[in-house]
């Protein structure tokens, strides 16, 4: 009996692997051109369809606007290394914070510029209930009930020696100056603030804060944690702009290392565990990868800083004609919320605003 050959199983094509410009590949059958299965430009042909299908989206609603406080009347200082920000006056300041709400901003955050014989070591100016930022609270509370106002807490406008804790020995003091810290904190919702800010740095400084509000029946007075705050570059202009430049060393006994980012995840832990309800990066275009993570390990809204030192970039790129300012202002802002902010303090809140109305 002869044997019938095995036939073989059938050959699929080899496919053309060549490479080619999408638009000159064709179908090796037919000849004709292939057609990509995709093409996202579709959904960039209008400016209706990229606002349709837009991902992140900057509103007045995510603004948080910083002033700069001082004494006097009627004086408005331009601070020369931050262009078209000014220290006000208290009633200028008050000007100011209408403006803001009449563009729909409704937060400030309030920062003092305090006259050198008030300063001392111990920071003793930042717990007088008839103290510059006291009486701002209060007049902007009056004035403009609606603006929710938010006031720093630390020591470094008040402090002799320009840093944010009591010095001994060459050495920042933690516990002393959580104590002085509680004590401006306890002023400052007295005043009528709605949320106090601590951004010194000190261990334990918002577990103090919390109790002592509590237990001074300040329930509802908040606290907005400078979680991340590194020890940065970007703050000069800031400095400059309140004489708080340290007289000696630098801030990075407290300040943390720009080189960590898993460090921040400890630190807004250990505020959460505290009591923060909202908590911050500070800056912010340096960091968004902070930004990233800490959105990602908490539920409670953060916060970015757009620091003095990234608004004086594009402020001083624009002048130059470099840069068109608007756009890299709303493009820089635009990043730090799609990095996972759900709220941004800056210098350019009056500006965006004005630009997200045309």
């Amino acid at each position: 009996m002869s044997s019938s050959p095995i036939s073989s199983p059938p050959q699929r094509p080899v496919a053309d692997t060549t490479e080619a410009a999408p638009e000159n590949r064709t179908d090796a059958v037919s000849g004709t051109p292939r057609t990509p299965v995709q093409r996202p430009r579709r959904l960039r042909r209008t400016d209706a369809l990229r606002r349709m299908v837009r991902e992140t989206v900057l509103t007045v609603d995510d603004l948080i606007y910083p002033l700069f406080v001082m004494e006097g009347e009627g004086q408005q200082e331009e601070v020369p290394s931050m262009p078209g920000c000014f220290r006000y006056s208290l009633d200028l300041l008050l000007d100011e914070v209408k403006a803001a709400r009449d563009l729909g901003i409704g937060a400030i955050a309030l920062f003092p510029l305090i006259r050198h014989h008030q300063k001392d070591n111990a920071g003793t100016e930042s717990y007088n209930p008839d103290g510059l930022i006291p009486r701002a609270v209060r007049a902007i509370k009056q004035a403009v009930p609606q603006m929710l106002v938010i006031t720093d807490v630390a020591l470094d406008p008040y402090s002799s020696e320009g840093h944010d804790g009591i010095v001994k020995d060459g050495q920042i003091l933690n516990d002393e100056t959580v104590a002085v810290l509680v004590k401006q904190a306890l002023v400052q919702a007295e005043a009528g603030a709605d949320f106090v800010a601590p951004s010194d740095m000190m261990d334990g400084r918002v577990g103090a804060i919390r109790r002592a509000l509590d237990g001074s029946g300040w329930i509802n007075v908040g606290i907005l944690a400078y979680s991340a705050k590194y020890a940065s570059a970007y703050y000069g202009p800031f400095r400059d702009a309140l004489d708080s430049a340290p007289k000696f060393g630098d801030k990075k006994t407290y300040q943390m290392d720009a080189a960590n980012a898993r460090e921040a995840l400890k630190e807004v832990e250990l505020d959460i565990a505290e009591g923060a309800d909202i908590v911050m990066v500070k800056p912010a275009l340096a960091y968004l990868d902070v930004i990233c993570r800490m959105k990602h390990h908490t539920n409670l809204p953060v916060a970015a800083y757009n620091v003095s030192g990234e608004y004086a970039m594009i402020k001083a790129a624009a002048q130059q004609g470099w840069i068109d300012e608007q756009k890299v202002m709303l493009e820089t802002l635009t990043s730090m919320k799609r990095a996972g902010a759900d709220v941004i303090l800056t210098y350019f809140a009056k500006a965006v605003a004005l630009a997200l109305r045309a």
